[in-house]
């Protein structure tokens, strides 16, 4: 068995990944806009991160890698803080002419999990093939 997973090995990471994004975001947010805003992230990056990546002739291992990677940190991101990001949009919503900040413990828990998560994902890269 190879250490590197093929591209239909990718591509069932992608959909998995996909799936779990969607499912744990559309449960952290705590209304039907929010919830319909963050449903449509995995789409945009399939039409903006795939056509990129393509043209800079990265292959489709990579291409699927990188967007997996990204919809399974924005999940790791998010559901520690979900409590605090579900209030910070409710009062948002109900007041929309303020613009309402995110804690510090919010701030510093997006930083130190996306530090976390790329190291990770650089770690990973040379599995990709």
């Amino acid at each position: 068995m190879s250490v590197h997973p093929t591209t239909g090995d990718w591509v069932v990471v992608a959909v998995a990944s996909t799936v779990t994004y969607t499912v744990a975001a559309r449960w952290c947010m705590p209304t039907p806009k929010a919830k319909r805003r963050v449903s449509f992230a995995p789409l945009a990056g399939w039409v903006f991160l795939v056509p990129s990546a393509a043209a800079k002739g990265y292959s489709i291992p990579y291409i699927l890698y990188l967007f997996s990677c990204i919809l399974l940190m924005m999940t790791a991101m998010l559901i520690p803080i979900r409590k605090r990001v579900a209030a910070a949009i409710m009062e948002q919503e109900q007041n929309p002419r303020i613009k309402v900040q995110l804690n510090a413990v919010s701030v510093w828990w997006i930083v130190f999990s996306f530090a976390g998560c790329v190291a990770a994902m650089l770690r990973c890269w040379p599995l990709v093939d």
